[in-house]
């Protein structure tokens, strides 16, 4: 029963045939390998741009941080959620890759952006000229860290405010596939047909060893980002065993099977703990996460039975009465098991 983090689960046992295949005998280095080749053109074809220029990056923390250099100014603002994962657990990444762009933080409902706030912000950006960080894009990140999704519609009302200052806007989908599949729409309608310059597509925390791919839109900044990725470090010379990671994540739609597998568990847990009587959610579990807020001896019931999450806020305990409220986050994963989200029930049913 572990509920920490879908970056905690097994990597899908075809995505380590995969690998294992990938390691008999020699293949060009540095992304020439003839697996990358077929992983590119399938990318464009799933997301219905031919154009595109498609990269692999072993860390969501890379692919967001290189493609927000890419495209912002070190001189820009970066307009994201007080609560993106670009501000809350990148260390100051996307600051140093991009040379000192600011990150300018937005509220909004369930670490969604509120388009009003975002409106205000940049229609009061740069007031005095050159002594300002200038406008420089958008980032939304699709689930959200509190496990909401934004439908195409929401992204391009977001986009579309962006693009009245012509910024570009980037997309953070480290769990774009459970986004995805929650909102019925395709990778096309979700990204650039919606106004998205650039997405992170995120495979680790989806059923992969370690690789996320960037599509850019835009091809004319591909070069740039070539430069930034080798620059940074993050060019694998062993590429092959990134590319036959996505090879299989692609492969038959597995990455959208693993998806579906724990966005349906996290639903069976949502349902199941909203049923008790003094149980509630923090946020709408529309994907992999659940954000419930039970009475104290309900978690302590679940420790003890060896399940495995975190209370949230992180610096929440068990210390204390045990009637008393406390939240938690919990994470399905494309493993998890409906004896796992039973298990789990039956102790904070005790």
């Amino acid at each position: 029963m572990n509920f920490a983090s879908d970056n905690a689960s097994p990597a899908h046992p075809k995505v380590m045939a995969a690998l294992a295949k990938a390691n008999d005998g020699f293949a060009a280095s540095y992304g020439a390998d003839p697996i990358m080749d077929e992983v590119r053109g399938r990318i464009r074809e799933i997301f219905e741009a031919p154009e595109s220029a498609v990269y692999l990056v072993s860390t969501g923390s890379t692919a967001n941080a290189l493609s927000l250099a890419t495209f912002c100014p070190p001189w820009g603002a970066i307009y994201c959620h007080e609560h993106a994962h670009v501000e809350v657990d990148e260390c100051g990444a996307p600051e140093f890759y991009t040379g000192g762009s600011k990150l300018v933080l937005l509220d909004g409902a369930h670490a969604k952006i509120d388009p009003a706030h975002l409106q205000t912000k940049l229609e009061a950006a740069a007031p005095v000229g050159v002594h300002n960080v200038q406008r420089g894009m958008v980032s939304i990140t699709n689930v959200t860290e509190f496990g909401a999704v934004y439908s195409v519609a929401e992204i391009a009302a977001l986009a579309a405010i962006a693009k009245l200052w012509d910024l570009p806007v980037h997309l953070d989908g480290a769990r774009f596939a459970n986004a995805l599949v929650t909102s019925n729409a395709s990778p096309a309608e979700m990204t650039w047909k919606a106004g998205v310059d650039v997405v992170s597509f995120g495979g680790t925390k989806n059923g992969l060893m370690a690789v996320e791919a960037v599509v850019i839109f835009d091809p004319s900044k591909a070069w740039e980002f070539e430069l930034r990725r080798k620059r940074g470090g993050h060019l694998f010379s062993k590429h092959r065993f990134l590319s036959a990671q996505m090879q299989a994540y692609l492969q038959d739609d597995l990455w959208l099977t693993m998806a579906r597998d724990a966005n349906a568990a996290a639903k069976r847990l949502a349902d199941g703990i909203a049923a008790l009587p003094d149980a509630s959610l923090m946020h709408p579990a529309d994907a992999n996460m659940v954000f419930p807020v039970l009475p104290r001896a309900r978690h302590q019931a679940a420790f003890d039975g060896g399940a495995q999450y975190y209370l949230a806020p992180m610096n929440a305990t068990l210390d204390g009465p045990p009637d008393d409220p406390v939240g938690a986050r919990l994470v399905c994963s494309w493993c998890t098991t409906n004896d796992d989200v039973d298990g789990f029930l039956d102790l904070i049913r005790r």
